[in-house]
Formats: structure tokens, sequence, C-alpha cells
């Protein structure tokens, strides 16, 4: 009891490491910064740590958080139908005898309409049609605020195409149809999936977010390139080579694309994943965003081969998970089954 050492002390690694040095009181030592490390770098699981920003910030990250495209497109959406309500009433009183527009297909119980776009494989030619009006609104209610542009993304420093690109070109937004040709051009030709678009918009809305800046009449076409460049490498097992996008877009360099993904991974902090659950909510998104503009998908009634087959796949997943859910089922027995009668011998003696 009167030694001055402690059995904490006589039992630390530093003294284990040396027997014939003396003892003496253990000083933890202080932390080194990474400033003095000579080590600036970020750490990955600081980098990774989203949940400490807010939700609505990482739309693209947090398959809760609202999609950009969406909010921007509400204040349309109400003019929009505050017109047609107007328009719709001015028909009636002007052309009493004629018949209106034609309404929308609803099911019934004689008839179920269904569209051939599902969120494991959706339409490819309406859901490029939505992410073109997607980034349509992105242009049009863009903020105004003087965010700071990529070099790499401005289209004066970087053209895409020989033709001399006007002086006020940033001043004139483009149209919805002239993104919808943009987009099909690159699709078409490079054969992607329509999956792919929506990983393309996914990709545009976490670059707008993380490197804080905006899409623009000037540098749209670039920043859906590189998206679109980045996604088909991802998502499609054969992705398509840089070289191959210089067929397509013939004024471009392979040096320009191959800077253009590097940055724009860059500008991602390279987070190129994309979770099941913030895939869904860009599908279904598009979906509400195309309905409330009366871009809807084609409908068909619904056939008795068609059923069949929603029948069979329905069948088959039934199979996949049957093992699945054998091996999480509870053996616990219910409540309920304690009133059930069980027959048991008796003995009479």
């Amino acid at each position: 009891m009167g030694n001055t050492t402690s059995c904490c002390v006589s039992s630390s690694p530093k003294h284990r490491r040396n027997n014939h040095s003396r003892l003496e009181p253990y000083r933890p030592e202080p932390e080194l910064s990474r400033e003095d490390t000579g080590c600036n770098l970020q750490h990955i699981s600081d980098r990774e740590n989203l949940d400490d920003l807010p939700m609505e910030y990482n739309p693209s990250d947090h398959p809760r958080a609202s999609t950009i495209f969406l909010s921007k497109s509400q204040t349309d959406v109400r003019e929009k139908r505050k017109s047609l309500y107007i328009n719709h009433f001015t028909h009636i009183s002007e052309n009493k005898h004629h018949p209106g527009p034609v309404r929308r297909k609803y099911s019934s119980c004689s008839t179920i309409f269904l569209d051939d776009s599902t969120v494991s494989q959706p339409n490819l030619k309406y859901t490029i049609k939505c992410v073109a009006l997607a980034i349509y609104y992105h242009i049009k209610n863009r903020d105004v605020d003087g965010r700071m542009l990529v070099d790499i993304f401005d289209e004066k420093l970087h053209p895409l195409t020989k033709s001399e690109i006007p002086p006020d070109y940033e001043k004139h937004d483009p149209e919805q149809k002239q993104i919808y040709r943009f987009v099909r051009t690159l699709f078409s030709a490079a054969q992607l999936t329509a999956e792919c678009a929506i990983v393309t918009l996914v990709y545009l809305e976490r670059l707008l977010t993380y490197a804080e800046i905006d899409i623009s009449p000037v540098n749209w076409k670039r920043i859906v390139l590189g998206a679109i460049l980045l996604a088909s490498k991802v998502w499609d097992d054969q992705a398509v080579w840089n070289v191959d996008y210089c067929q397509i877009l013939k004024d471009i360099t392979v040096e320009d694309m191959n800077e253009l993904e590097r940055q724009f991974l860059e500008l991602l902090q390279f987070n190129i994943n994309v979770p099941s659950s913030v895939y869904a909510k860009y599908y279904f998104d598009l979906r509400s965003m195309a309905e409330a503009n009366n871009l809807s998908f084609p409908l068909e009634p619904l056939s008795r081969e068609k059923a069949q087959k929603l029948e069979a796949i329905t069948r088959l997943c039934d199979d996949i998970y049957k093992d699945l859910r054998k091996q999480t089922k509870k053996r616990s027995v219910s409540a309920d089954n304690l009133a059930v009668v069980r027959w048991c011998p008796a003995i009479i003696s």
C-alpha cells in the first residue's frame, strides 16, 4: 500500500515493453491535429456523415427529403391549374354545344387501365420526357443570386459544337422540347436504359447541392452530359466509353470528356452511391410531376394475357421469397393456438 507505483501503471503496455526502465506516473500524450501531422484530407467518415446536415439539402442522399425539381415545379403547376380553370369556364360559356376536351381514363369494375411503366422497368420514352421536364424547371426557376460558376460546365469556354454561340446565349432559357431532343439523342445513340435516366437526375441534383451551383442556359448541356456519362458507367454493365460520346458529339474531344468526368466526380466528392429508396423516390416524384403537368403515361386496358403475365410474375416472386419468409418466421406459438382442442389418450385405472 505504501508503494508509489500502482497496479494500473505497472500493467500499462508502455512499461511492459521496457521492463528495465524506471517506473513513472502515466501521462497521456496529447492528440495531434491533422495540421500537425501534415494530413489535411477529409476523413471518409466525416465526408459520408450526411445525417448531420439538414435533410432538405440532400434530396439525392435521403429518401425522405423532397426532390428539388418537384418543389420547383409547384409554382408553375399552380399557375397552370388556375389558367386551365379559367379557360375551362370560358370554353363552356362560349361553346356550349361543342364537346370539351377528352377526359382522363379511370378504372372501373369492368375495365382496369394500366401503363407499362414500373419502378423496376420504367417506360423509356416517357421517363426521358419527365427528366427533361425536371431539368426545364431547374433552369426556369433557378436562383439568380450570383452562384458560383464552374468553368468546365461553361459552354462558352468548352463548346460542344463549332458553331458560334450568341452573345446573349445565357439570357434565353431552353424549351422543354430542346432539352428532350438533347437527352433523347444521347440515350438513343448510346442505347441507355430508362433507369439510367433516373440516376442521371439524381447525380444532377447531387451536383447542384454539393457544389452549390445552379444550372443555367449556358451550362445545362455539359452538366447533363456529365451526369449521363457517369450514370451510364455506374448503372449499366456494359458502359459506354468516353470516345463513343465523341462519335455522337462530333466536335468534342476525348480529353475534354475525360476532364468533364474527373471534375464531375470531384464535385460529387466521389459519392456515386444511389440507394434503392432514393431511386424509388425520384421515380414516383417524376410520375407526380408528370401527372400535375398533364404528361401522363399511356394507359391501356388490362387484357387477359397481361393479367396472366402479372400473375405469373407474382408467383415467381412468391417462390423466390418463400425461403426468406421461412427463415424470418418466429418459432413462438401464438395465443390463438391455445384454444385449439387437442385429443390425448387418457389412462383409466
